[in-house]
């Protein structure tokens, strides 16, 4: 009898925190949002919250976002979050150039850029990024093959159409010119 008491308890209390930690990241979401809104060019792409109490915000902006951007959403999250009631250590930052696309208005920002995409089937594919829509993306690349006619190859445009379904990552190609 003792155990199973000690277990509801115990199970009461995660219960509880999990709650809890679900509230907060929620809470900080919305902190978030409304610290966006006073720059329309900017959105958010993720919120984690860890068991340790560590919030890591990252933003991305549809010309980049700056440094003094992210403090002024660090700062506006730190005035609305009581750190007497829970202590924590918080991290505002940008989108990395390196990082996989999330969001699908990232994609909107980086048409007519080089992406690079991996297909859940296993498959590369690199490509402009020459349209999105609800369903998906339009790449274009060029490719050699084969004249139809006599011998050598030409250079020609291929398209395809991939639904965000079929991805497991994309990633824009960085070209230093």
């Amino acid at each position: 009898l003792h155990r199973s008491l000690r277990r509801r308890q115990l199970k009461g209390r995660l219960n509880a925190l999990f709650l809890h930690d679900k509230m907060e990241h929620t809470k900080v979401i919305a902190l978030v949002n409304e610290a966006l809104q006073t720059n329309d060019s900017l959105f958010l792409i993720e919120v984690i919250v860890t068991a340790d109490a560590k919030i890591f915000v990252v933003v991305d902006g549809d010309q980049g976002v700056t440094l003094k951007e992210c403090i002024r959403i660090s700062r506006y999250i730190e005035n609305n979050l009581d750190r007497e009631v829970e202590d924590y250590a918080l991290e505002v930052m940008s989108a990395g150039l390196s990082e996989p696309l999330k969001v699908r208005r990232q994609y909107q920002k980086n048409i007519g850029k080089t992406l690079t995409l991996k297909l859940k089937e296993g498959t590369l594919v690199e490509g402009i990024l020459d349209s999105i829509d609800e369903d998906g993306l339009n790449l274009s690349w060029e490719a050699r093959e084969t004249k139809p006619l006599g011998k050598g190859k030409i250079t020609v445009t291929k398209n395809a159409k991939f639904a965000f379904e079929e991805l497991k990552e994309a990633k824009v190609k960085i070209i230093f010119n």
